[in-house]
């Protein structure tokens, strides 16, 4: 039982790091709009996840190793494309950005609600309520 409440918990953690990187990502774009040829970049959520999950601590092959967990998120940076090109090379779209950047924290807010409403639902079965 606590395995499963470990492993979902382990989802959610990852989750808030890929959304916090995805933020970051977003933010860098941002503040570079008016950068001469800087190239918008961006993760896919989704993709960032299901390689996260898959890349769990490494399989030892005696009882006596320890397992090493790996802390780096796996994945690429992808750039975006544009669709109306700047004169000086910019691919960052100002308002395509910002609706990205609202969306993404939107469901980093959403993500911390989940995780919550499991720690309220813990804690009311410890109590026994």
């Amino acid at each position: 039982m606590t395995n499963s409440i470990k492993q979902q918990f382990e989802v959610f953690s990852k989750a808030l790091e890929i959304r916090n990187r995805k933020n970051e990502i977003l933010a860098s774009n941002i503040a570079n709009a008016a950068t001469p040829n800087f190239k918008a970049r961006d993760i896919t959520f989704e993709t960032e996840l299901a390689r996260s999950l898959s890349s769990g601590p490494l399989n030892s092959t005696n009882n006596m190793h320890f397992s090493v967990a790996s802390k780096s998120l796996p994945g690429k940076v992808q750039y975006r494309q544009s669709l109306n090109p700047s004169m000086d090379g910019n691919t960052v779209e100002l308002a395509v950005e910002q609706m990205e950047f609202a969306e993404n924290a939107v469901r980093y807010q959403t993500t911390l609600s989940f995780i919550n409403g499991k720690l309220q639902g813990l804690m009311s079965a410890i109590r026994g309520e």
